[in-house]
């Protein structure tokens, strides 16, 4: 007869090594902030980074003051995943040793899923954007031009990596397969990594996000000059509203969140110089737009359009009239999104819930690196089976989106 000897403390130890083995991007970004929620509520506000303009070749400071502009950025908790497995008292008196495979395994399989695909869904949050919709990357220079953009707007080299869908990862790999990579070339080829290429560590997700492209046409423009607002304005949401006109009359799903555009005359500029790119700024939609009868809609964007101050982001508002360039693809079209990232663009939280033993009911709660997971277990008293559950308490936030980008496939 095989003994049940798995304690509810059992369980979650070995299901939170399991967990913390299988999450690939969970195991990149930043969760500090788990620590945060232990004596609040489902949200805290975290401090978004000062910018300061300073002044150049003059050590006078008289009359030249910089406020403090303190944004904060709200994160909750507010995902569960719950797996409760029952199993009757026949099957552990005489045949269920099957623990690690039948029970722990599936259990971590799902949870896995449901972390990795809420932390790619934010990608939709992410601005910077490049690649061909339609074209796999499979080149350094493909890669590389994410990098590029990430140094220009201010993205730290150090900690950066990229999450590739299954066909994206393969051709990066066959483009890789010639180039020594840190002495672990073949076996990293084998694994979710794929190496490090282009200053980006590189892991290959099924969980990798597919935007859907709205249903745009038209030939859209910029309604109306000096649609810019200040950084006071728009610093906690990070957002801005968008007067756009030119679309096809009453068209709903004109553009979804997570569409990318840019505009005729607007480009992006080093945070810290203040000096253009030389690259026009993408700027990606918030929430899903409609047109009304006129062909106008007002698109919710990031970044916001700031032109001037410590915190500028663009070069100049767009003109009246000032052509919008859909770049997320073709209209209703579908594509990959290789995700590149500063482990600060992203965070995942996680907070042990608060399960009370007593009455039947053994409980234990466990915290690894990265997640918390409960286990629970009772018995009915009129069939004798007994339940185990495993439950988790978790969010995930673009906590940082200039430190993202997207490479679309």
């Amino acid at each position: 007869m095989a003994n049940d000897f798995r304690t509810p403390s059992a369980i979650a130890n070995e299901a939170i090594m399991q967990l913390e083995n299988e999450l690939v991007l969970g195991n990149k970004v930043h969760t500090d902030y788990s620590k945060e929620f232990t004596y609040v509520g489902n949200s805290v506000d975290i401090r978004k980074p000062t910018q300061y303009l300073g002044q150049d070749d003059n050590l006078d400071i008289t009359g030249y003051r910089e406020d403090i502009e303190q944004a904060t950025h709200s994160v909750t908790m507010d995902k569960t995943v719950t797996i409760p497995i029952k199993i009757g008292a026949l099957e552990r008196t005489l045949d269920f040793d099957r623990w690690n495979e039948d029970v722990i395994q599936p259990a971590v399989i799902k949870m896995r899923d449901r972390i990795e695909s809420a932390l790619a869904a934010e990608y939709a949050k992410l601005y910077h954007f490049t690649g061909t919709p339609g074209t796999l990357p499979g080149t350094f220079k493909a890669l590389g031009a994410g990098g590029s953009i990430m140094t220009d707007g201010g993205v730290p080299n150090a900690g950066r990596f990229a999450i590739h869908g299954t066909d994206a990862a393969l051709e990066l790999a066959d483009g890789l397969k010639g180039v020594y990579v840190q002495s672990k070339a073949k076996s990293a080829f084998e694994e979710a990594m794929i190496g490090r290429y282009a200053k980006f560590d590189n892991y290959e997700s099924v969980h990798a996000p597919t935007h859907v492209v709205g249903n745009y046409g038209g030939t859209p423009l910029v309604q109306g000059a000096s649609q810019n607002v200040t950084y006071a304005a728009s610093k906690d949401a990070g957002t801005q509203t968008l007067v756009t006109d030119g679309w096809p009359n009453s068209r709903t799903g004109l553009l979804k969140a997570g569409d990318v555009f840019t505009i005729a005359g607007v480009e992006a500029v080093n945070p810290v110089s203040k000096q253009s790119t030389g690259r026009l700024q993408t700027f990606v939609v918030r929430s899903d737009a409609n047109s009304n009868g006129s062909g106008v809609s007002t698109l919710t964007i990031a970044p916001a359009i700031i032109v001037d101050g410590a915190y500028q982001t663009v070069t100049a508002a767009p003109a009246d009239n000032a052509a919008i360039t859909v770049v997320s693809g073709a209209a209703n079209s579908s594509h990959k999104q290789s995700m590149l990232l500063h482990p600060k663009a992203l965070t995942l939280v996680t907070r042990p819930l608060d399960i009370p033993n007593g009455q039947g009911l053994k409980t234990a709660t466990k915290s690894g690196n990265r997640v918390t997971i409960s286990v629970s277990e009772f018995v009915d008293g009129n069939t004798l089976d007994k339940t185990c559950r495993l439950d988790m308490l978790f969010g995930t936030d673009a906590i940082d989106p200039r430190l993202g980008l997207r490479l679309t496939n």
